[in-house]
């Protein structure tokens, strides 16, 4: 069954929000042991499972019948979309909010912004190629 975009966006939303927080909370606690940068990236990759998981039974209608070639296809849009978030949340921390003295818990605020970035390109790549809906 068809979902309607008007119905499918907020939903996608929501499951990537539940990622999302999943992906902070992971971040946070890597970071006690490990740098900034490796623990955005880390706390991507479990972010990634849980939104795969969350996206393939509450979002989208998969016409896929291979799922390893659809995980797959969700790595790719995945590795742009961390590449993104990477790029956002490291050069708001190092760049940006240091130019304008934002003590503010910089690293979580960074994070934060870096994880929504790339929400609209990742609803459409899915939509049409992870899971091949038309």
């Amino acid at each position: 069954m068809k979902k309607s975009l008007s119905r499918q966006f907020p939903t996608f939303l929501i499951t990537a929000g539940v990622a999302a927080l999943v992906n902070l909370a992971s971040r946070y606690f890597l970071n006690l042991y490990i740098s900034f940068e490796l623990s955005v990236f880390l706390a991507y990759c479990v972010g990634v499972v849980v939104a795969y998981t969350l996206a393939k039974y509450f979002v989208f209608v998969s016409r896929n019948e291979d799922l390893g070639l659809e995980f797959l296809r969700f790595i790719i849009v995945n590795v742009i979309s961390l590449a993104i978030v990477w790029t956002v949340s490291v050069s708001l921390r190092n760049i940006i909010f240091p130019g304008f003295e934002m003590d503010f818990y910089p690293e979580t605020v960074s994070h934060i912004i870096g994880v929504a970035s790339p929400a609209i390109f990742s609803f459409f790549a899915h939509k049409t190629y992870t899971f091949n809906e038309r």
